[in-house]
């Protein structure tokens, strides 16, 4: 058995994809449209180019997601996606790109078991728990 997340997008499933493999070193996968699917009757005009279902590759993860069309799209809450970097400064970096436009929820932070610990929604409604380091005692 294999389990993937699967996240709903307001319309900017790709934007996210993208902003993903930017700023966390994934790789896109394909991206299926709208267009020239079943569900194309189901968008809303100009929605032809939007993400029906798509992926992108981060570490050992594949996160699957598409954008939902508005009348049916909810906000992603309850759960957050854990990111394990070597470094605090590695972690201070991504916590930096995904606070743009986001919000950070738990400020960075030194902690028992991380030299960096934070949440932060990004600016597509996504949880992430930060984890940087190796922590203990100083």
């Amino acid at each position: 058995m294999q389990v993937n997340p699967y996240v709903a997008f307001n319309g900017d499933c790709e934007a996210a994809f993208t902003f993903y493999e930017q700023h966390l070193g994934g790789k896109i996968g394909t991206l299926f449209r709208y267009a020239g699917t079943p569900f194309a009757a189901d968008a809303p005009p100009g929605w032809d180019n939007k993400v029906m279902h798509g992926s992108v590759t981060l570490g050992d993860l594949v996160l699957m997601g598409a954008d939902v069309v508005p009348d049916k799209y909810e906000q992603p809450k309850g759960f957050s996606f854990l990111l394990h970097l070597k470094t605090a400064a590695e972690a201070d970096a991504v916590i930096e790109a995904l606070a743009t436009d986001g919000r950070i929820v738990v400020q960075p932070e030194k902690t028992f078991w991380a030299d960096r610990f934070a949440v932060v929604i990004d600016r597509f409604g996504v949880q992430w728990t930060i984890n940087g380091g190796e922590g203990g005692s100083s």
